[in-house]
């Protein structure tokens, strides 16, 4: 007979995505993850496999509720360039809040796994197509609405949007602690928008 689980997967996972974030896949033992996760090493590979795995299902756990927490907010918008504003001004707050320096997991996770690992690469690079739609449909929205500039094709600002704040989540990676600095950065992009 088949023993039930104790433990919330999702939970787990979330677990996960904190301690991988933090530490990166090459930083995180095995032992951390049991550790962290509290788990016997039996139930954590029972269930998500190896740590090969594990990573996987928890980076696609980040980028999915990245992904929509960032879309619901640009859709249900009613100015999307003060949302924009708003949301690169909260990536400006966490990177300098941030005492552990640990930037975006996606961005993360892309710099340190995707050149040396397809399945991650095609993780990084359906969320930046995806992200990048998201963007581009929010600045039509905002072009439409008057609040963004038409000098430039939507799709092409949001590639510009988006590399920009994957660009501030690598700054705070670095321990980059200048507010000027990001807020430099900041004032560049929307003169642009």
């Amino acid at each position: 007979m088949a023993r039930t689980k104790e433990f919330n997967e999702d939970q787990a996972l979330d677990k996960a995505v904190e301690i991988f974030w933090h530490k990166g896949y090459n930083g995180t033992s095995a032992q951390d993850l049991v550790t962290h996760l509290g788990l016997s090493r039996s139930s954590l590979y029972d269930t998500f496999g190896d740590k090969q795995q594990l990573f996987t299902k928890s980076l696609q756990r980040y980028q999915q509720q990245a992904q929509n927490a960032v879309k619901e907010l640009l859709e249900n918008s009613e100015n999307v360039k003060e949302t924009l504003q708003a949301i690169f001004k909260q990536a400006v707050i966490e990177s300098l809040e941030d005492r552990i320096t640990k930037g975006c997991f996606m961005v993360n996770s892309s710099v340190e796994l995707a050149m040396h690992d397809e399945e991650i690469a095609k993780i990084v690079k359906s969320n930046s197509q995806t992200m990048e739609e998201v963007f581009t449909n929010a600045v039509k929205k905002g072009q439409e609405a008057g609040h963004i500039s038409k000098q430039l094709d939507a799709k092409v600002l949001a590639r510009f949007i988006f590399n920009n704040y994957s660009g501030i989540r690598v700054l705070a990676r670095t321990g980059e602690k200048d507010k000027q600095v990001y807020d430099d950065i900041v004032k560049a992009v929307f003169s642009v928008l």
